[in-house]
Parts: C-alpha cells; structure tokens; sequence
C-alpha cells in the first residue's frame, strides 16, 4: 500500500506539470463553459463531497474545478495526529480522473510543509501532527510517502487567470512586503527559498489584511480586474473583502463555493450574488 501512495502522489506531480492549460505557473482558462473555484478545505471530506457532486465533471466536460489548501485539519486519530493526508490521496485520485479540469493551487500550509516550517492551526502545529500520524500509520514508509507529498505540493500552480480577468490564488502579498513581491514566479521554474519568507511564493500565499491600495496594484500587475482567493477565515463562508476582492471558505459548515461563467465579465455584486452555501448540496 505504501507503494501504491507514493505512485499516486507521483503520479500527481506529473498532472500538474502537464496540465494542457498551465503556462508556466499559472492555469490560463479559456472563456467557455464554467469555472468552479472553492476556499481551503483543510481535511473536510464532506464539504469536498459536495464540491464534487456540484462539479459534476463527468457529465460536464467544459467545467473546470479550482480546489485549494486540502491538508491541515478534519478527522483526526486516536493519539490527535491530523489525517488530512488521507482526504489529500483522493483529492489526486479526482486530479488523474480529469488532469486538465481539476486544477489545484499551492496555499501556505502547502508552502509549510513543503519547507519544513511550523504552521499554527487552532493551537497545533500542524505539520508535526500530521506527521506523526502518518508515523503511526505508515511506519518506516512514512518519510518516503511524506517525501513524494512534497513533491506533488511543490508541483501545483499558484494561480488560475480568466479570460473574463478574474484571478484566483491562494492569497496575494500583504501590505508591508507588497514591494518586495517578483512576479517572475509565474513564469520560471520555482526554488525551495521561493516558499519560505521572504520568497515571493511564501508573499502571494500568506498575505493578509490587503488594502485596497495594494489590491490596485496588484491589479495592475498581475493584469487582472478580480480576485478571488482564500486563505483568511470567513465564518460566513465568504466576505467581500475589497471593491475587486471575495474571499471564499471552504472547510466548515458555512463554507462556499462560488462557480461563474468565464466568458461574462462580472461586478462585484453580481459575484456575491452566484455564491453557493455548500450545505445546500445535497
């Protein structure tokens, strides 16, 4: 079984590189039929049940699916270790079921664990837990299956671009370190110090709090006119967090998804208006 992990997550790692709609860093979607695009998820397999059953890919060919921030929380096991890698091994299992629909975006936990670094959630470290259960699963396999999670991490893309110029990613640089910000990432091949501050990776997928200045000029640089990201908590399951931002969750009860057309252009209001409450998905 410990193999058979290690192939898939590998496996994994080669669909991302060769997803027919990647240009370098970034998914480029064409403006045709509908684009998907969720919050962190973090280990809640109900919520992605209902992302699935909502996509509904197979009977949907021109729909495309933007997922984010699958570990880090959910169930857990008897001694408190994190299980989300368990939701993480079927999430790329739907990945090589639709290589060139399921798209699925680095976001700081991913970062974390890829750079060895701690991340706080809810009072854990959250890589530590998570590695200590695979321990306790896996045994001698768990540093080879954690080695080829890295590997499949490193390997997504940072954003998703709209022909409509929506842009979605994790997050986008924070206020302070916004000058510091290369976009050169989008567009050559990542390094390890790219995802550990202050790279400009670890800057795009853990920047909080943005004004509306920086999200004009991020506008203007990234060529995009609204963003969609995840992230920063919404108890509500989103927030319109600026004149060209949402903030979309989803990994609790309230959490959402938010599917649009990529041919329309879109204000505001009218994004706010196709948010789907994820606890309406039967």
């Amino acid at each position: 079984m410990p193999q058979t992990i290690i192939d898939l997550l590998n496996n994994g790692k080669l669909a991302n590189n060769k997803d027919k709609f990647r240009r370098g860093n970034v998914i480029s979607l064409p403006a045709k039929g509908r684009v998907i695009f969720t919050g962190d998820i973090h280990g809640h397999r109900r919520n992605f049940e209902r992302i699935v059953a909502f996509a509904d890919l197979a009977d949907n060919p021109d729909t495309h699916l933007v997922l984010q921030e699958i570990i880090h929380g959910g169930p857990e096991d008897s001694q408190g270790g994190c299980l989300s890698y368990n939701l993480l091994f079927d999430v790329v299992r739907y990945k090589l079921d639709f290589p060139d629909r399921v798209h699925i975006i680095m976001g700081n936990h991913d970062t974390a664990f890829v750079s060895d670094s701690s991340v706080m959630k809810n009072g854990r470290e959250m890589n530590r837990s998570l590695l200590l259960a695979m321990e306790r699963e896996f045994h001698e396999a768990g540093a080879n299956i954690k080695n080829a999670i890295k590997n499949f991490l490193f390997a997504q893309p940072l954003a998703v671009r709209c022909e409509n110029r929506i842009w979605a990613s994790h997050s986008l640089p924070g206020d302070r370190l916004a000058d510091k910000f290369d976009r050169a990432i989008f567009d050559r091949p990542l390094e390890d110090s790219d995802l550990v501050k202050p790279g400009s990776v670890y800057l795009l997928t853990w920047g909080r709090n943005i004004s509306q200045q920086t999200l004009d000029k991020m506008a203007k640089l990234l060529d995009a006119d609204i963003f969609i990201l995840g992230h920063q908590p919404q108890p509500q399951g989103w927030k319109q967090a600026g004149e060209n931002l949402i903030i979309i969750a989803s990994d609790h009860n309230h959490g959402c998804l938010l599917p649009i057309d990529p041919a329309k252009s879109y204000t505001i209001a009218e994004l706010i208006d196709a948010v789907v409450p994820l606890a309406s998905i039967s």
